[in-house]
């Protein structure tokens, strides 16, 4: 369905690692490979501008938050040379225990710090290595005193780039972008070791999904030749099937970042308001998207990370988290469409910035790992809005945050669809 109208070090023994608002922020330090806590001004510390998307960082977490994994540093012993140094490895964290703990799954040979690790539901790790012109995929478990590996196969291709965690947690797919077109593969859960499930006309990137079945993922396409990227539908039961997702204005680059399948709620980047800014529409609502000022505080750069679940067709009451990175470091929002501000809160030293996961209930939890503590989880309740969202205000008309960030344009005409009968298919593009 279109959206389719707009509102104007950790280095140490295996498994050991290491308001502007309301609340006093505690400076957590993101680990390596993550960007550093002191970015130069107007960038978000890897040199990109503030406003624009962040690189994730190599912490995954399971899309039920049972597991997570990510890549680990070992001190190395100093060699001859007298020079110590260190190995990474990879660690899964179990998360839905009464207690979260990690688990070392080193191998003979360390890991190369590019390879990219995603958990699966039933507690095994997948890893994606490159090896000379391929992509070996395989998957890891404990088992006694040591680490147990599963070959899966291997992707011939330049880049092969996995995708966030499917709702079922026990496959896990991938994206190999070419010049004219990007290849979908199942690369764990298949009958026959990695295999191609989609091929998608133009460049694509992103990756979130649209179902709690793992069938529709939404991936944000620039087409051959060039032009705006617009987030379009896979349906990876009809062959790759493409719909278009979001087509906010003609030349806007319009994408994807979150999406709740209970409620419908779609979290994206656009600059159809003449720059980028963070909006929020609904699947299947011709309502126009909006841009809250609110989420758009100076000098910082605000990414969406995980959306409260449960909330079934509710959109506005969804809880929203989000990652703030700034020239004091790195710390938590939180915001709801039906709300009237952003919520700044302090994340805990050590935390995996940039990831987390909602409770239905409204608790968000943040994985964290300092000099102390190993492996370690803060919770944190949602703040409550003010009643009906609204706060008083000095200022007669002040920003309410769901007002539009531009002056409204006329509505299409779209008949209304209600969000548990909005298809995502119908209208093919041309490919």
């Amino acid at each position: 369905m279109t959206v389719c109208a707009i509102e104007n070090k950790t280095v140490g023994a295996a498994g050991a690692a290491e308001d502007h608002g309301d609340a006093a922020l505690e400076n957590g330090e993101p680990e390596a490979p993550a960007a550093p806590d002191d970015p130069p001004d107007g960038t978000n510390g890897a040199g990109t501008p503030l406003g624009a998307a962040l690189a994730a960082p190599a912490f995954t977490i399971a899309a039920d938050g049972s597991y997570a994994a990510r890549l680990a540093l070992a001190a190395v012993p100093a060699e001859a040379s007298g020079e110590a140094g260190g190995a990474w490895f990879v660690e899964r964290w179990t998360l839905d225990g009464p207690e979260p703990y990690a688990v070392p799954l080193p191998l003979d040979q360390p890991e190369e710090p590019d390879s990219e690790v995603l958990p699966l539901a039933d507690g095994r790790v997948l890893i994606r290595r490159r090896v000379a012109d391929r992509h070996a995929v395989s998957l890891l478990y404990p088992t006694g005193p040591g680490t147990g590996e599963l070959p899966l196969g291997a992707v011939e291709c330049a880049d092969l780039t996995l995708l966030p965690p499917t709702p079922d947690g026990m496959s896990a797919y991938a994206l190999s972008a070419g010049a004219h077109s990007t290849s979908v593969w199942l690369v764990a859960g298949g009958a026959f070791g990695p295999e191609p499930v989609a091929e998608v006309p133009g460049r694509c990137s992103g990756g979130v999904w649209l179902d709690r079945a793992g069938r529709m993922l939404a991936l944000d396409r620039e087409m051959p030749g060039g032009g705006p990227v617009k987030a379009v539908a896979v349906d990876l039961e009809r062959g790759g099937e493409v719909t278009p997702l979001l087509q906010i204005a003609p030349d806007s680059n319009d994408r994807l970042l979150l999406a709740d399948p209970d409620s419908g709620l779609l979290l994206i980047r656009s600059d159809a308001p003449g720059h980028d800014r963070l909006g929020w529409g609904v699947l299947g609502s011709c309502l126009p998207v909006r841009f809250p000022e609110c989420l758009r505080p100076a000098d910082v750069a605000v990414t969406p990370f995980a959306v409260q679940p449960g909330q079934m067709l509710m959109p506005e009451s969804c809880a929203v988290a989000l990652r703030i990175d700034g020239a004091a470091g790195s710390w938590v929002g939180v915001w709801r469409p039906a709300g009237r501000r952003l919520h700044h809160l302090a994340a805990p030293e050590g935390w995996q910035a940039g990831r987390g996961v909602w409770t239905r209930d409204g608790v968000l939890g943040l994985p964290y790992a300092d000099r102390n503590v190993a492996c370690g989880v803060a919770l944190l309740e949602a703040p409550v809005d003010d009643e009906h969202g609204t706060r008083p205000s000095a200022e007669p008309g002040a920003e309410s945050g769901m007002q539009p960030s531009a002056a409204a344009a006329p509505l299409p005409v779209c008949k209304p669809i209600p969000l548990g009968q909005a298809p995502l298919t119908g209208r093919v593009v041309p490919g």
